[in-house]
């Protein structure tokens, strides 16, 4: 099993992607504790835009630009007509509305494009490679790390130093007593929502630049992989989150580069083993403190 640079620059690609994801379903998570199982048809609702604004002829930064609306106004409607009603309730039936949100979408997909789904072909330069060093990389695995870096980074500034972002933080710590001291919970919920379906936009951009072949069951496999990795990492807090995200991404594409063809399918085996070994090991997750059950965003 040999690893090229290509591999490893995919491997860098696919863990930015995936850390973009994963600390946009633990801000949910760490605002609502709800773990959002419709994260990933936000992102196919995204691709199918970036599609078919090429199958109308536009160029790619109105296909972008299309999929940043869509994939806002989708998160914006979940959380107005699911989230906000559910709230009061108990976790698990927010749960069960967002396994039955994302089956509804694929659905509705599935009903509007087919099965076989179609081609986003206006990303197709960013897929070309460039010539670093003798070496050809595809420009979306350096704009990948790029993108997720500056991404995080504008995050964690929103987090410690706008008060949107401290009231999101009290909020995670205990939603009771920060509406008791005058933090508006519909403010901050619908703040987190937003800059969740943000990451999602960015994240469905990436992902159809990787791979242009848009189905109704576009990024459900990468949505799973993440999940897998935000528990890995650390459900609670999004730094941890993020690094498991990109924990488990980098490893997705190193092992997926690096596997033979016909040995391909058990990727997915491996990396499920590998975080039930971990978790045995780190119950609250490879990144979290020993304190994290008392400490949120």
């Amino acid at each position: 099993m040999s690893v090229s640079w290509q591999t490893l620059a995919d491997a860098l690609s696919l863990g930015g992607i995936y850390a973009l994801m994963a600390v946009g379903i633990g801000l949910v998570f760490g605002v609502l504790r709800l773990v959002n199982f419709a994260y990933g048809q936000l992102i196919m609702a995204g691709a199918y835009a970036i599609a078919y604004a090429s199958v109308w002829g536009w160029p790619s930064w109105a296909g972008i630009l299309l999929c940043f609306a869509v994939v806002l106004a989708l998160s914006v409607l979940m959380d107005r007509i699911v989230f906000r009603p559910l709230r009061t309730h108990s976790p698990a039936v927010m749960l069960v509305a967002t396994f039955a949100i994302a089956f509804l979408m694929q659905s509705i997909a599935v009903l509007a494009f087919g099965q076989l789904g179609t081609v986003a072909s206006s990303m197709g330069p960013l897929n070309q490679p460039w010539d670093v060093g003798g070496v050809e990389i595809r420009k979306i695995a350096i704009v990948s790390v790029v993108v997720a870096a500056v991404c995080l980074g504008l995050l964690q500034l929103l987090l410690t130093r706008t008060s949107v972002g401290l009231h999101m933080r009290a909020a995670s710590m205990d939603f009771r007593t920060a509406r008791m001291l005058g933090v508006r919970a519909n403010r901050v919920i619908g703040g987190a929502v937003l800059i969740s379906g943000l990451l999602a936009a960015v994240s469905a951009v990436m992902l159809t630049a990787r791979n242009p072949q848009v189905t109704p069951i576009f990024a459900l496999d990468d949505t799973i992989i993440v999940l897998a990795g935000v528990v890995l990492g650390g459900l609670t807090r999004p730094i941890a989150a993020t690094l498991g995200g990109f924990t488990i991404g980098f490893a997705s594409g190193l092992l997926g580069g690096a596997l033979p063809t016909n040995q391909s399918q058990y990727l997915p085996t491996f990396l499920f083993a590998a975080v039930i070994l971990v978790l045995l090991v780190r119950p609250n997750g490879l990144f979290a403190r020993a304190s994290a059950g008392a400490e949120r965003l």
